[in-house]
C-alpha cells in the first residue's frame, strides 16, 4: 500500500481523537526550509462530531522506514494550528524536538 486510503485516515481521527470524523476535502501542502523541500503531500481534512475543543482535523500519514506499516498523523484545528499548512509544520517541530 503505497498511500492511506480515506477510510483509514478516517479510521485513525476517529481512533485518537475520540469523535466521529466526515471527509471534507483534500489539499496539497509543499513546506520547505532554507531551500529545500521538507514536506510535499496531499493533507485530508476532516469535519469533526462532538468534539470538545476542534471542528476540522488535518490528517495524513507516511510510511515507516523499513515497515511496511504507515504513520498516521491528525492534527486539531485548534490553537496555532488554522490550517493544514501549519498543521505539517507543527508535525514537523514536534518530531525535531523528539530527536
Amino acid at each position: 500500500m503505497n498511500e492511506a486510503s480515506n477510510e483509514s485516515l478516517r479510521q485513525a481521527v476517529e481512533g485518537l481523537h475520540g469523535c466521529k470524523a466526515a471527509f471534507k476535502e483534500v489539499v496539497h501542502v509543499t513546506e520547505e526550509f532554507e531551500g529545500e523541500t521538507i514536506w510535499d503531500g496531499e493533507i485530508y481534512l476532516f469535519n469533526l462530531k462532538d468534539h470538545p475543543s476542534a471542528k476540522i482535523c488535518y490528517t495524513w500519514s507516511s510510511p515507516i522506514p523499513n515497515s511496511d506499516k504507515r504513520r498516521y498523523f491528525a492534527i486539531l484545528h485548534a490553537g496555532a494550528v488554522k490550517s493544514a499548512s501549519d498543521a505539517v509544520k507543527a508535525s514537523i517541530v514536534e518530531d525535531y524536538k523528539r530527536d
